[in-house]
Parts: structure tokens; C-alpha cells; sequence
């Protein structure tokens, strides 16, 4: 059973100013592997949002990021385009790694759905700096007595996710996600997620889906999400 808010963060519409969405969610698979995460986006002005992240996954890594989002263009017409920036990092067995995350999103809205919808096309690249170590090569008759030398190597992870939302009864929301993922580690992967959001009371909304396999490692799973915004 995933929980998870991927589907309500904001993409290439900006927050409105003072705006607050969070989302605590939880992933698990039959593996035992699971994944804790606090999401929340928050308006800072009409072109720019603020937003972060903090996650636990079972492998003990425990990380954090926040990032500035700001819109590009004057607002007119119907495309809408941002640019993002983000800092954080990981630990993991008792090291700090760093990580750079910049991003850009580009959607607008569609008018022949029922109900009316959206498209959007987002990619993050983030590198982090992990950690290795190195021995000296000795010097002739000289005796090297001290520790392996430590220095950063880049890890790159780029992501791209294709999303058709549209609303065909008030108060519900159908959302199909394509997403791509390529790491230095795993390689390429991909998902199709498609899902049901449902209005609740007040500002909270659920959402239940079905996240398929299409390529790489990986096994079909339910989603079931819920976030607030205020």
C-alpha cells in the first residue's frame, strides 16, 4: 500500500501567495521496504513557491531538501513554464552526503475533457556528492601512516513526469501519470500511475491508483494518498 501526494503538488502553477499544502505519506512493498516522507509547497509571492521535502527510508537513509520554484513569462496565454532550485542531502551509515536539484515544468489547461483538465511535463536532474575513499600511493622510502583520503563524486538522477488529469464529476479527479526515472546506480526505469481523487470535508482530498511497472526493477502496487491545503 503507497501513500502518496506526487498528484496534488502544485507543477507549473505557482501557489497562491500564502497558500500552505502538506502531505505526511508512507510507501511499502511486499519486499518490506518502505519510504516516510513530509511534503509541503507554501505561496511566497504570485510567481514563486517554496517547497521541501523530509523522508526515511528503511534502508536507514534519512533525507531533506528544500527548493524555490519561479514562474517564467509574463502569465499570458495558456502555457505556463518554471524553473526550480533546490538544496539538500542524505545521510546514510553515519555520513552526510550533499545533493543539487534543479528542475523545470512546463503545463496548461485543456478544455475539450470532461470537465475540464490539465497537462504537464516536469524534470529534475539532482547530483549528489558521495563520498569516497582513496589510498595514497606511497612515495619510494616513504612510509604513508595515515587514514584513506576522501573526496566527492558526482551521482546523477534525472526524472520526467507526464501527466493527463481531468475532472468528470465535481468533487472527483482522474489523474494518469507516465514516469521516468534514470539513475547512475539502477539505470532507466518506468511506471505508469494512474489514480482517483476524491474531495473530502473541508480542504482534504484522498486518492486511491494503480502504479504499473513498464520498464527496470519494480512491482505493480496500489496508492493510496491524502494531503491538505489551506
Amino acid at each position: 500500500m503507497l501513500m502518496l501526494a506526487t498528484a496534488a503538488s502544485a507543477g507549473p502553477w505557482p501557489r497562491e501567495p500564502k497558500a500552505l499544502f502538506l502531505s505526511l505519506s508512507v510507501e511499502a512493498d511486499r519486499n518490506d521496504n518502505s519510504y516516510v516522507g513530509l511534503y509541503g509547497e507554501y505561496g511566497l509571492s504570485p510567481r514563486r513557491t517554496l517547497g521541501f521535502e523530509l523522508g526515511h527510508a528503511s534502508i536507514g537513509e534519512t533525507s531533506a531538501m528544500i527548493w524555490l520554484q519561479q514562474a517564467r513569462g509574463d502569465g499570458s496565454g495558456a502555457n505556463r513554464w518554471v524553473t526550480s532550485l533546490g538544496l539538500g542531502g542524505f545521510e546514510r551509515d553515519g555520513d552526510l552526503v550533499p545533493v543539487v536539484q534543479i528542475g523545470a515544468a512546463w503545463g496548461r489547461g485543456i478544455d475539450w475533457l470532461p470537465g475540464g483538465g490539465w497537462i504537464t511535463v516536469e524534470s529534475r536532474v539532482k547530483v549528489a556528492g558521495k563520498q569516497q575513499e582513496i589510498e595514497p600511493e606511497p612515495e619510494e622510502n616513504v612510509v604513508y601512516e595515515g587514514d584513506a583520503l576522501t573526496y566527492l563524486t558526482p551521482q546523477v538522477t534525472t526524472k520526467l513526469e507526464a501527466t493527463l488529469g481531468f475532472r468528470p464529476f465535481t468533487g472527483m479527479m482522474l489523474i494518469n501519470q507516465l514516469r521516468l526515472e534514470d539513475r547512475d546506480d539502477t539505470g532507466l526505469s518506468g511506471k505508469l500511475a494512474s489514480s482517483v481523487v476524491r474531495d473530502l470535508a473541508g480542504p482534504a482530498k484522498i486518492e486511491l491508483g494503480l502504479v504499473l511497472p513498464l520498464a527496470g526493477d519494480g512491482e505493480a502496487a496500489v496508492k493510496l494518498g491524502s494531503w491538505l491545503e489551506f
